[in-house]
């Protein structure tokens, strides 16, 4: 295997790029054997075995059912500060089309995100931070299971996460096809959109399609439906604001039975926001649109709105200080400090409501193609050549956010990497 081909500045990267070949042999083992939320069994087993083989203090299992808590202690614990790393785990329940050594093992699972690599990185991270211990305080890295879909950060923080590991700033990245390996890219405030779950069951009357007038026909009523809804958005958001309505699936009726009006339809969508007022306008919209028009033309109509994940939502200062760890790693003009929010969604936003906190996208899309597929393809494939840096910025969190006190700025004096300020509440 070659050694990583992103430059990079600091300790941390030239001593992780030693370790690169192994990191890749554990993204890829991890590619081959993929697994869905809480269902992690093999993937936790690995991550357990590799980090005892880094050498961490202390390892925590079952937090949210598979999860994995590392904890390593720096050469000192003066400071009584603990920062908080995360990696998700879970793949995606979709057919692998690749054809590469390292492919999906098993049938209609793949790791079509990326997670495969954030795990490796975070484990990269490990090795160095157990092996340099440059830094003042407690590193707390969370493998964390069920992003997919499964809240797996909301059912870690219910296991007590934060109570047993009461840290003051938590941290997480998610790699991105569109920016170039080598590059970070951040926000101070919004990242990812909330993600919600419409399903609208629409109720009218069956009959022949040949006497429609004696039918309410619930069909209609759902195109109707469909076209209306989309003006909650061009005429109810401001245009300065974000949402988004998609109604995704429709099903009514038998295809076989060409001539049967059904008694019945249902549409399932999502809605994306990222300001709370915005989601609950719309929300309230979707139920009079729904209704309304469905009562217009005979039939009723039910909505069932279901908050999934909240928007993930930068604080400023753990963004700020994220920007210039990235910044002093890979260069200014490789960040990216005022990155375009995404309307996918992510469930590390549980996290960022209970504690403060950044999440960044790190560039991974080669321009020979390498890493360049985007997320949920069947033919996505981690970069591998990004490992070391990815592994390196979680480890200037850790050394930057809680420096030694040799190496910490002396007061008065500025510096371009400030270490997270210490708060006690989200």
């Amino acid at each position: 295997m070659q050694a990583s081909r992103i430059r990079a500045h600091g300790r941390a990267f030239g001593h992780i790029a030693a370790f690169h070949p192994e990191m890749t042999a554990l993204r890829r083992d991890l590619h081959a054997h993929p697994e869905l939320g809480f269902e992690e069994q093999y993937t936790s087993k690995r991550v357990v075995e590799a980090l005892k083989v880094c050498g961490v203090d202390e390892l925590h299992t079952g937090l949210g059912k598979t999860g994995v808590v590392a904890l390593i202690h720096g050469r000192r614990n003066s400071s009584g500060r603990m920062i908080g790393l995360r990696a998700d785990m879970d793949a995606l329940p979709m057919t692998e089309h690749n054809d590469f050594a390292w492919k999906s093992s098993k049938p209609g699972m793949m790791h079509g995100c990326g997670h495969d690599g954030h795990t490796a990185m975070l484990v990269g991270a490990a090795r160095y931070l157990a092996e340099t211990r440059h830094f003042d305080g407690t590193a707390v890295l969370i493998f964390q299971p069920g992003e997919e879909g499964f809240a797996g950060a909301k059912a870690m923080i219910e296991d007590g996460l934060f109570e047993r590991f009461p840290v003051q700033s938590v941290f997480a990245m998610h790699n991105w096809p569109q920016m170039r390996p080598g590059t970070v890219g951040v926000n101070p405030g919004p990242m990812m959109a909330s993600a919600d779950r419409i399903t609208i069951e629409i109720t009218g009357k069956g009959g022949h399609g040949a006497h429609p007038y004696a039918a309410v026909d619930p069909v209609l009523v759902a195109a109707h439906i469909i076209t209306a809804v989309q003006s909650i958005v061009s005429r109810n958001v401001r245009a300065i604001d974000s949402a988004v309505i998609s109604l995704c699936a429709m099903q009514a009726g038998d295809p076989g039975a060409f001539s049967v009006i059904p008694g019945t339809a249902r549409l399932v969508g999502t809605v994306r926001t990222f300001n709370p007022e915005v989601q609950a306008m719309v929300e309230k919209r979707l139920h009079e649109v729904c209704s309304g028009v469905a009562l217009g033309l005979g039939a009723s109509a039910h909505l069932n709105y279901e908050r999934i994940y909240p928007a993930t939502i930068n604080t400023r200062d753990e963004a700020r200080f994220a920007t210039d760890v990235a910044q002093k790693l890979v260069g200014h003009e490789h960040v990216d400090r005022n990155m375009d929010p995404s309307m996918g969604a992510e469930d590390f936003s549980f996290m960022l409501q209970v504690k403060p906190g950044a999440y960044l996208r790190l560039g991974q899309g080669a321009e020979n193609g390498q890493g360049a597929c985007f997320l949920h393809n069947s033919r996505y494939d981690f970069n591998d050549d990004v490992l070391p840096l990815g592994a390196a910025l979680h480890a200037g969190l850790i050394e930057q956010g809680m420096p030694l006190a040799d190496d910490a700025t002396p007061v008065g004096k500025s510096s371009s990497v400030s270490p997270t300020p210490v708060r006690s509440e989200a």
